[in-house]
């Protein structure tokens, strides 16, 4: 379902970092080395590569990067070149403290990512930003959003299979009445959507549908311009369909008066050792032109290049 192609001989560890080292001498820097490496590395591989450049040139390869490439591609290179845990840590810092209720990225670090993947991006949190995760989203979201995204953020949710199929029937009665007084803060639809597992989620939302003959993000489209109510909406789509919850956020990414690069850069660098294949079919499916295409023709020069070049393209 990845995207990420790696050759299936790649070079030593040293000699991908000498030929970075290259790319960023002489009179200019040579942004497709860099793309040929990294773009064509798993987080794994990249992650040697970075210890081995700091270990061999006394200095961090981010710092490196940083220094000769800046803007949009900048921050795409970065991103995918960080750890996931300390890319979800990054984009998580990022949003807590530029927050606006539309922002996505920490809905999709709680609800989009395991359970372990998300306890690992908050120990990357610690490590980088020296405090907790819940600690900033506490001081930096308000009113019900900070109600809803803190226990999101702090959870550790079981990840078997097993289901409550009572448990489900029960808590899908609870989610309607709520829903149905607009009551859409209630302290038992943030416990539910919080604490259960996805198949336990999965369970109450096919129940929603089987009780009430429809799905629970239909009753979850009384006012579509409100905010809390596209997040309550936004995380189940993430536990239930999140090949078409990313692919919608890369359509409004490039459709509109113009591009959002944070949303498209974000979605590409984090899905790429995913499931970004699966995305990809679901854009074609839902727009009928491939996503490089659409890509291409929003893009430009290197930033272009590095996120064609993490799309799989050829």
């Amino acid at each position: 379902m990845a995207t990420l192609t790696v050759p299936a001989t790649i070079p030593p560890v040293e000699e991908d970092c000498e030929q970075l080292r290259k790319a960023f001498q002489g009179w200019g820097t040579n942004e497709k080395l860099i793309i040929s490496i990294l773009t064509h590395r798993d987080a794994a591989q990249r992650r040697a590569i970075r210890r081995w450049y700091a270990d061999s040139y006394g200095e961090e390869l981010l710092r490196a990067l940083s220094d000769e490439i800046h803007g949009k591609f900048e921050k795409a290179v970065i991103l995918w070149t960080l750890d996931p845990a300390e890319r979800d840590a990054e984009l998580a810092n990022e949003e807590a403290r530029k927050w606006h209720p539309g922002g996505r990225a920490l809905v999709e670090i709680a609800c989009a990512r395991t359970p372990a993947q998300l306890f690992a991006a908050r120990q990357a949190y610690h490590d980088r930003f020296k405090r907790a995760l819940e600690e900033d989203v506490a001081a930096h979201v308000t009113g019900d959003f900070r109600k809803l995204l803190v226990p999101l953020v702090s959870a550790y949710r079981y990840d078997g299979p097993e289901v409550n199929t009572s448990l489900a029937h029960s808590e899908a009665k609870i989610l309607h009445e709520k829903i149905h007084k607009k009551a859409y803060s209630d302290d038992e639809i943030i416990r539910i959507l919080a604490t259960r597992s996805k198949s336990q989620l999965l369970a109450t939302f096919n129940s929603y549908k089987d009780q009430f003959s429809h799905p629970i993000n239909k009753d979850l489209k009384a006012d579509p311009k409100d905010e809390f109510l596209a997040t309550l909406r936004a995380i189940i789509r993430c536990f239930t369909c999140p090949d078409r919850y990313f692919e919608k956020v890369i359509r409004l990414a490039l459709g509109g008066m113009g591009t959002d690069e944070n949303d498209l850069t974000r979605v590409i660098t984090t899905r790429a050792e995913v499931d970004l294949k699966v995305i990809k079919e679901a854009y074609l499916k839902r727009n009928s032109v491939p996503l490089e295409r659409a890509v291409a023709k929003d893009t430009t020069r290197d930033y272009e290049d590095i996120l064609l070049a993490l799309l799989g393209a050829e």
